[in-house]
């Protein structure tokens, strides 16, 4: 599910008579669903996903749909057997799955954390997604895996979508790092800097220096930036208590007068981490069950480039999974800059960057990678503001 396109140019249409073999193509919206059920045309080749077909149940029982798929939404009995029998393909919700495999959008967090202040986090979309991928009758069952494996696809749909055209930067950073602390505020201060400059700031989507980047993303001034730093200080972590944690980021969030017309953090958390709560200060979320796709879809959307603050072994994994395609990139293929924050850290703490630096020698890699003490530094260099190595 990875065309979004729904126009109907002759290049592009599945109905057009020039077309001996159909491009699939998808549908999300109500309206171009009304336009394709009334249409004479062939079906063969759309794949309807999430939407109500009520509406249309009289063109779609006379329709050619041989070759149509329905992915979910609400379809009546009697309209669902007609299309089956000819020749449409019905996969259904399963009324055990906590999400909607098919949805075309990225979460909210109010939806995944709906339900915490009245019954704490264990009764929220979140954690009910996370049980249900760890159930052991689901954990190799067929249908669930579908089910899963469709999720993710239409996650990476909605995020493809969303970011189309804007310039994206990742941040990168370990979830154990503090409300409260000084490096806590630095990523959130390097957010801003790069929202204010018109990027698109992309995370994991967690807790620590991942909420701290998202945070400082959303937050629409400085000043609102400061008064949330401070009020979020009253919980530094999400342990012991994740809803202490995530109630009191959605008063902050509130609190920060949010336009909502467009998209300056989005966060990629995924379920795999069932310990890590999602954090809430983003435009959206694209949450994963498959940790490795997650992993794919935040580097490789990270076009403006990579700017990495300490972190542990799962810092350490995104690093040189990041460095991989720049490593093997053509000699005339600009990159992205690849920027770890904090020199003691890298170099002795957790020594990648000689690692880098020997892997980057003689190829374009080794102009990519960038290492400075401030997140203030790795903001310049991302902007283009400052060259550095």
């Amino acid at each position: 599910m990875s065309n979004r396109e729904t126009r109907t140019h002759p290049a592009h249409d599945p109905t057009h008579p020039g077309r001996r073999h159909p491009a699939y193509r998808e549908v999300h919206d109500a309206e171009t669903l009304r336009t394709l059920a009334e249409q004479e045309a062939p079906l063969g080749g759309w794949r309807v996903q999430g939407l109500d077909l009520a509406p249309h149940a009289e063109h779609l029982s006379q329709a050619d749909v041989r070759g149509l798929v329905v992915l979910g939404g609400e379809v009546p009995e009697e309209l669902a057997r007609s299309l089956v029998a000819r020749g449409a393909v019905l996969i259904p919700r399963d009324p055990a799955c906590p999400v909607d495999p098919f949805r075309a959008r990225l979460y909210s967090p109010f939806e995944l954390y709906r339900g915490l202040t009245e019954s704490g986090y264990a009764a929220t979309a979140d954690a009910h997604a996370y049980t249900w991928s760890r159930d052991k009758r689901t954990q190799h069952d067929a249908y669930a895996t579908l089910l899963r494996a469709l999720h993710d696809d239409a996650m990476q749909d909605a995020l493809v979508e969303a970011l189309h055209g804007r310039d994206v930067v990742g941040v990168m950073g370990g979830h154990a790092l503090t409300r409260g602390s000084g490096a806590y505020a630095d990523a959130a201060e390097l957010g801003h800097t790069l929202a204010q400059a018109g990027r698109v700031v992309l995370t994991g989507g967690g807790p620590g220096a991942m909420e701290a980047a998202n945070l400082g993303a959303l937050a629409p001034s400085p000043e609102a930036l400061a008064g949330a730093l401070d009020e979020l200080s009253a919980v530094p972590g999400f342990t012991p208590s994740i809803e202490d944690w995530a109630v009191l980021a959605m008063q902050v969030r509130d609190g920060l007068g949010v336009d909502h017309s467009g998209i300056r953090s989005i966060g990629i958390p995924t379920w795999f981490y069932g310990h890590e709560p999602p954090n809430v200060f983003c435009n959206g979320i694209a949450k994963y069950f498959s940790n490795p796709l997650r992993e794919d879809i935040l580097l490789s959307q990270s076009s403006g480039g990579l700017v990495v603050l300490p972190g542990a072994a799962g810092t350490v994994q995104e690093i040189f999974q990041a460095s991989t395609p720049l490593y093997y990139a053509d000699e005339d293929e600009p990159l992205p800059p690849l920027v770890l924050v904090g020199r003691e850290h890298w170099t002795r703490t957790l020594p990648v960057w000689p690692a880098l630096q020997a892997l980057g020698a003689d190829r374009p890699l080794g102009d990519a990678l960038h290492l400075v003490d401030r997140p203030e530094e790795a903001a310049e260099i991302v902007l283009g503001r400052l060259h550095a190595s």
